[in-house]
């Protein structure tokens, strides 16, 4: 069984991998119309053994409209005129999806603005407001 190095904590296996070819469209001459060249990659997310559940969570979170209702997430590759250079086009951004999901996201620190930087904005406030009104006519007495 062959594994798919992820990051040196996440290894797939590539029975999880499921890779259908399709019909692709733009350059290729008559090549398009008789060979299957596009490459459709499914990888089921919410099922996998491969992946924590943390990584699983954000990787789905990630995903977005690529990921169908029962958690399978499907990426097609059809960039280039051959079915192996698709394939592995599918399988790098696969790679790259998860890596980007495996990086946890550093905590939001609350932090409030200085006292000084609440008086500057006051202060200009204050003066653009004065800077209005002494626009304004003044009315005849």
């Amino acid at each position: 069984m062959a594994l798919i190095v992820v990051t040196p904590g996440i290894a797939i296996q590539e029975s999880e991998l499921d890779e259908s070819f399709v019909l692709s469209t733009g350059p290729g001459g008559q090549n398009v119309n008789k060979l299957a060249t596009a490459v459709q990659l499914r990888f089921d997310v919410a099922h996998s053994s491969s992946l924590p559940d943390a990584v699983r969570t954000r990787l789905m979170r990630l995903a977005g409209s690529r990921l169908t209702k029962e958690g399978v997430l499907v990426l097609t590759a059809r960039e280039y005129r051959s079915q192996e250079r698709n394939r592995e086009a599918a399988r790098t951004r696969l790679i790259e999806l998860i890596r980007h999901a495996a990086v946890e996201p550093k905590p939001r620190k609350k932090t409030r603005p200085p006292k000084a930087a609440k008086e500057r904005r006051l202060d200009a406030k204050s003066r653009r407001g004065k800077l209005k009104r002494g626009r304004s006519r003044v009315p005849d007495e």
